[in-house]
């Protein structure tokens, strides 16, 4: 586990002091005491003073030497989330720059949604989109998570669980891509403690036990490199040993299933020198005292990250036959290499840094990636999955036959790599050559392949089983994109008469419906420009009919709602002067066993619908079947939507107040996720941590990736069926928590 010094504030001031202006330091000074008398009077969940928080990730941007509105931000990042602090009190008091670095980080937590999944990726993707704007909306972010995971020991383990999930997925590969070293160690380290504390504490206790040997080995191997070393032109700056950070021996354990006595290579030595032409002099040198593995060797310098890192990697048979990992850097790589995109924000010798530009350094142009994506999707999950894989997820390096380099993500083709260049030549590619031979287009690009795009200006376009090959969000989007464009007229017919079926289907006058104006509202409450591209869009698949259906005709069953309130109003005036009239006259209901009251008759057979499996609490309505009583339906069935819509064959019914009668009722959830190992027995571990009464469980297995689990579980009422569904919400890997209508 990562140790670190809580700071009081004088530290954070202290630190920054070192190497701002002055008037820097004022301003930071400014932020610290407006950020202690918001929070004044609040506790964190640990019991110690809120205003702790803000100064250890204030204290953080410092020791990333990051400038003063980054530092200031940091102070203030929770002020207008969590006090009565508003966004133009921080505008009007420490400028937009500052405001827009706050806003970015906290803007989305006072919005309501529909699940916890759905407000983690919107909030996800609105972070990222902050970060476009600014840089440091994101080095602001991992400076918060990275406290928030220092301090997760005082929350309860599911919330412990889900936050380390969430920060190995989205926030560690955001460091790593961020190029800012010394967090993403951090961050993955910390994650493993929650997310598998058994493994974790395991590698701890091992790297302990033979802690002396282990560094007895690498101050040998030291004093033999420094030896080598002797006699040559090299200015050697640093040179030392490091263990490796425990993630990475769990990933290596993991992913190579070896246990961890078969990892040898635990301590990597660093040397640091003066230039470029000293790295490979020293790489020279270390080649020539021990033999190096084959494959092993990795020349950043030359091929640099897409996060800036540079450096020559070696792993070598060193003493005692033992393998050994050696890092070459400069004193300048090193810097990128623990600060990544924050060393381009830091102070030099007292005096700001130019900042160079993130989204014009072709370096770092998967900034613009995220755009594309963003353009590519309205859906934030769908937007989260895309950046996962495509930016965080593993990545190949290819040559252009110019020499430039592409990065893409692995798995990636040569219809990838031609929509990476441009959408025509994408739309025009009739083949590939990979290094100097012509592949197939299912051909998968390796690291360092040399790839040429054929293309022809006579080609028709791109085919349908392109979708297929791809597996790139921008290339499937660009081939989705043409087909669109080239089928447009014929979707807008399609469209059109798909909704005129549901229309009639749904027991309304289509040209009622359909009429301009208002097919025209809806479009432009959907954000669509015209009729016709909302037509296209129901033709393409992107809009349900239902959806629409309901949208187009819900001013005409607004009035025949207002219409049947109005006549049902008559008819309980009308039955009130009757008993008016009649007092004596003994009044006619149906208490069913399931406990629905049917007012006005008496002796009839009432029962609960299996298709929609009503509870109480739910709102309800009774169908007359012909022959077998009254079915109690949801108000929202889909088996009784049209006789909701003409009130035919329809009848009041309610729950009645004492439900003695049945100690429970069956209903049925359906629950969508991430295939996990754990997934199934988690679920049923919610559901009987609140009912004792799980009746059927099943799973079907849609891909690698995605599950669905059915369910029928004993509840009282609707209450706590919620309560069920909330915790079920709460699982990690589960998105989706319904119930269905069979």
């Amino acid at each position: 586990m990562s140790q670190f010094k809580v700071l009081e504030s004088n530290d954070v001031i202290k630190k920054v002091d070192t190497y701002m202006q002055p008037e820097d330091v004022a301003l930071v000074k400014k932020a610290l005491k407006f950020a202690t008398i918001a929070h004044s009077g609040q506790k964190r969940q640990s019991g110690e003073e809120y205003i702790v928080h803000p100064v250890q990730v204030a204290g953080i941007l410092a020791d990333l030497k990051m400038d003063a509105e980054t530092v200031s931000a940091g102070f203030l990042h929770d002020v207008v989330e969590d006090t009565g602090a508003e966004l133009s009190d921080i505008q009007e008091l420490f400028g937009s720059d500052i405001a827009l670095i706050v806003d970015g980080v906290t803007k989305l937590s006072k919005i309501k949604y529909k699940s916890h999944r759905e407000q983690l990726a919107e909030n996800h993707r609105k972070l990222l989109l902050a970060m476009c704007k600014d840089i440091r909306v994101m080095i602001v972010k991992l400076a918060d998570r990275l406290h928030n995971m220092r301090t997760l020991n005082h929350l309860n383990p599911e919330k412990q669980r889900r936050i380390a999930d969430e920060t190995i997925e989205i926030y560690a590969p955001l460091a790593d891509r961020l190029g800012i070293g010394t967090i993403k160690w951090e961050l993955e380290d910390l994650s493993l403690r929650y997310i598998n504390p058994g493994q974790y504490y395991q590698i701890v206790n091992s790297m302990n036990s033979k802690r002396k040997q282990r560094v007895d080995y690498i101050n040998e191997a030291l004093a033999e490199v420094k030896d080598s070393l002797k006699g040559m032109d090299i200015q050697v700056d640093e040179i030392y040993g490091r263990p490796k950070h425990l993630y990475s021996i769990y990933k290596k354990m993991h992913n190579k299933h070896k246990k961890f006595e078969e990892i040898y290579d635990l301590f990597a030595i660093r040397v640091i020198v003066e230039s470029v032409k000293d790295c490979y002099a020293v790489l020279g040198a270390v080649h020539t005292k021990w033999k190096p593995m084959p494959g092993r060797f990795k020349d950043y310098i030359a091929m640099p990250k897409a996060n800036m890192y540079q450096s020559l990697h070696t792993t070598l048979i060193g003493p005692e036959g033992k393998l050994l990992e050696i890092q070459i850097r400069t004193a300048e790589m090193h810097r990128v290499a623990e600060y990544g995109v924050a060393a381009h924000w830091a102070y030099k010798e007292g005096i700001k840094s130019e900042v160079k530009s993130s989204t014009d350094n072709t370096k770092l142009n998967w900034f613009k990636k995220i755009i594309e994506l963003q353009e590519d999707t309205d859906d934030a999950s769908d937007f989260m999955q895309s950046v996962k894989g495509e930016l965080f997820g593993d990545h190949v390096y290819a040559f252009t036959p110019n020499g430039d380099v592409l990065e893409l993500p692995k798995g990636a083709g040569p219809l990838d790599m031609a929509y990476t260049i441009h959408t025509d030549i994408g739309n025009h590619t009739t083949g590939a050559r990979v290094n100097g031979k012509i592949v197939p287009l299912d051909y998968r690009i390796k690291n360092s392949d040399l790839v040429e795009i054929m293309t022809s200006p006579a080609s028709t376009g791109p085919s349908r089983d392109w979708i297929k090959l791809v597996s790139t969000s921008k290339a499937r989007h660009k081939i989705k994109q043409y087909f669109r464009k080239r089928d447009h007229d014929k979707m807008v017919e399609s469209g059109r008469e798909m909704l005129a079926s549901g229309i009639k289907e749904a027991g309304f006058n289509v040209n009622e419906v359909l009429e301009e104006s208002n097919v025209a509202k809806s479009a432009k409450r959907l954000d669509y420009k015209t009729t016709s591209d909302l037509y296209a869009a129901v033709g393409f698949g992107d809009l349900q009919v239902n959806t629409i259906v309901h949208r187009l005709t819900s001013h005409i069953r607004q009035a025949q709602e207002l219409e049947r309130q109005e006549a049902e109003q008559r008819g309980i005036l009308e039955e009130h002067q009757t008993i008016q009239n009649d007092d004596k006259k003994p009044k006619k209901k149906t208490t069913s066993i399931d406990g629905v009251v049917v007012e006005g008759v008496s002796n009839l057979l009432v029962r609960l619908s299996h298709c929609c499996a009503p509870i109480p609490g739910d709102d309800i309505v009774g169908y007359i079947t012909q022959g077998n009583g009254i079915s109690v339906h949801r108000v929202d069935c889909p088996n009784v939507k049209k006789a909701m819509q003409t009130g035919e064959r329809l009848i009041n019914v309610h729950w009645a107040d004492e439900l003695n009668q049945r100690e429970e009722y069956i209903t049925n959830l359906s629950i969508q996720g991430y295939n996990r190992n754990g997934l199934l027995n988690d679920i049923i571990k919610s559901v009987n941590s609140i009912s004792k009464h799980l009746t059927s469980v099943q799973g079907k297995i849609h891909d690698e990736k995605n599950v669905t689990v059915s369910i029928g579980v004993g509840v009282k009422n609707l209450n706590q069926l919620n309560l069920i569904i909330d915790h079920i919400k709460n699982i990690s890997d589960v998105y989706v928590v319904k119930r269905p209508f069979k």
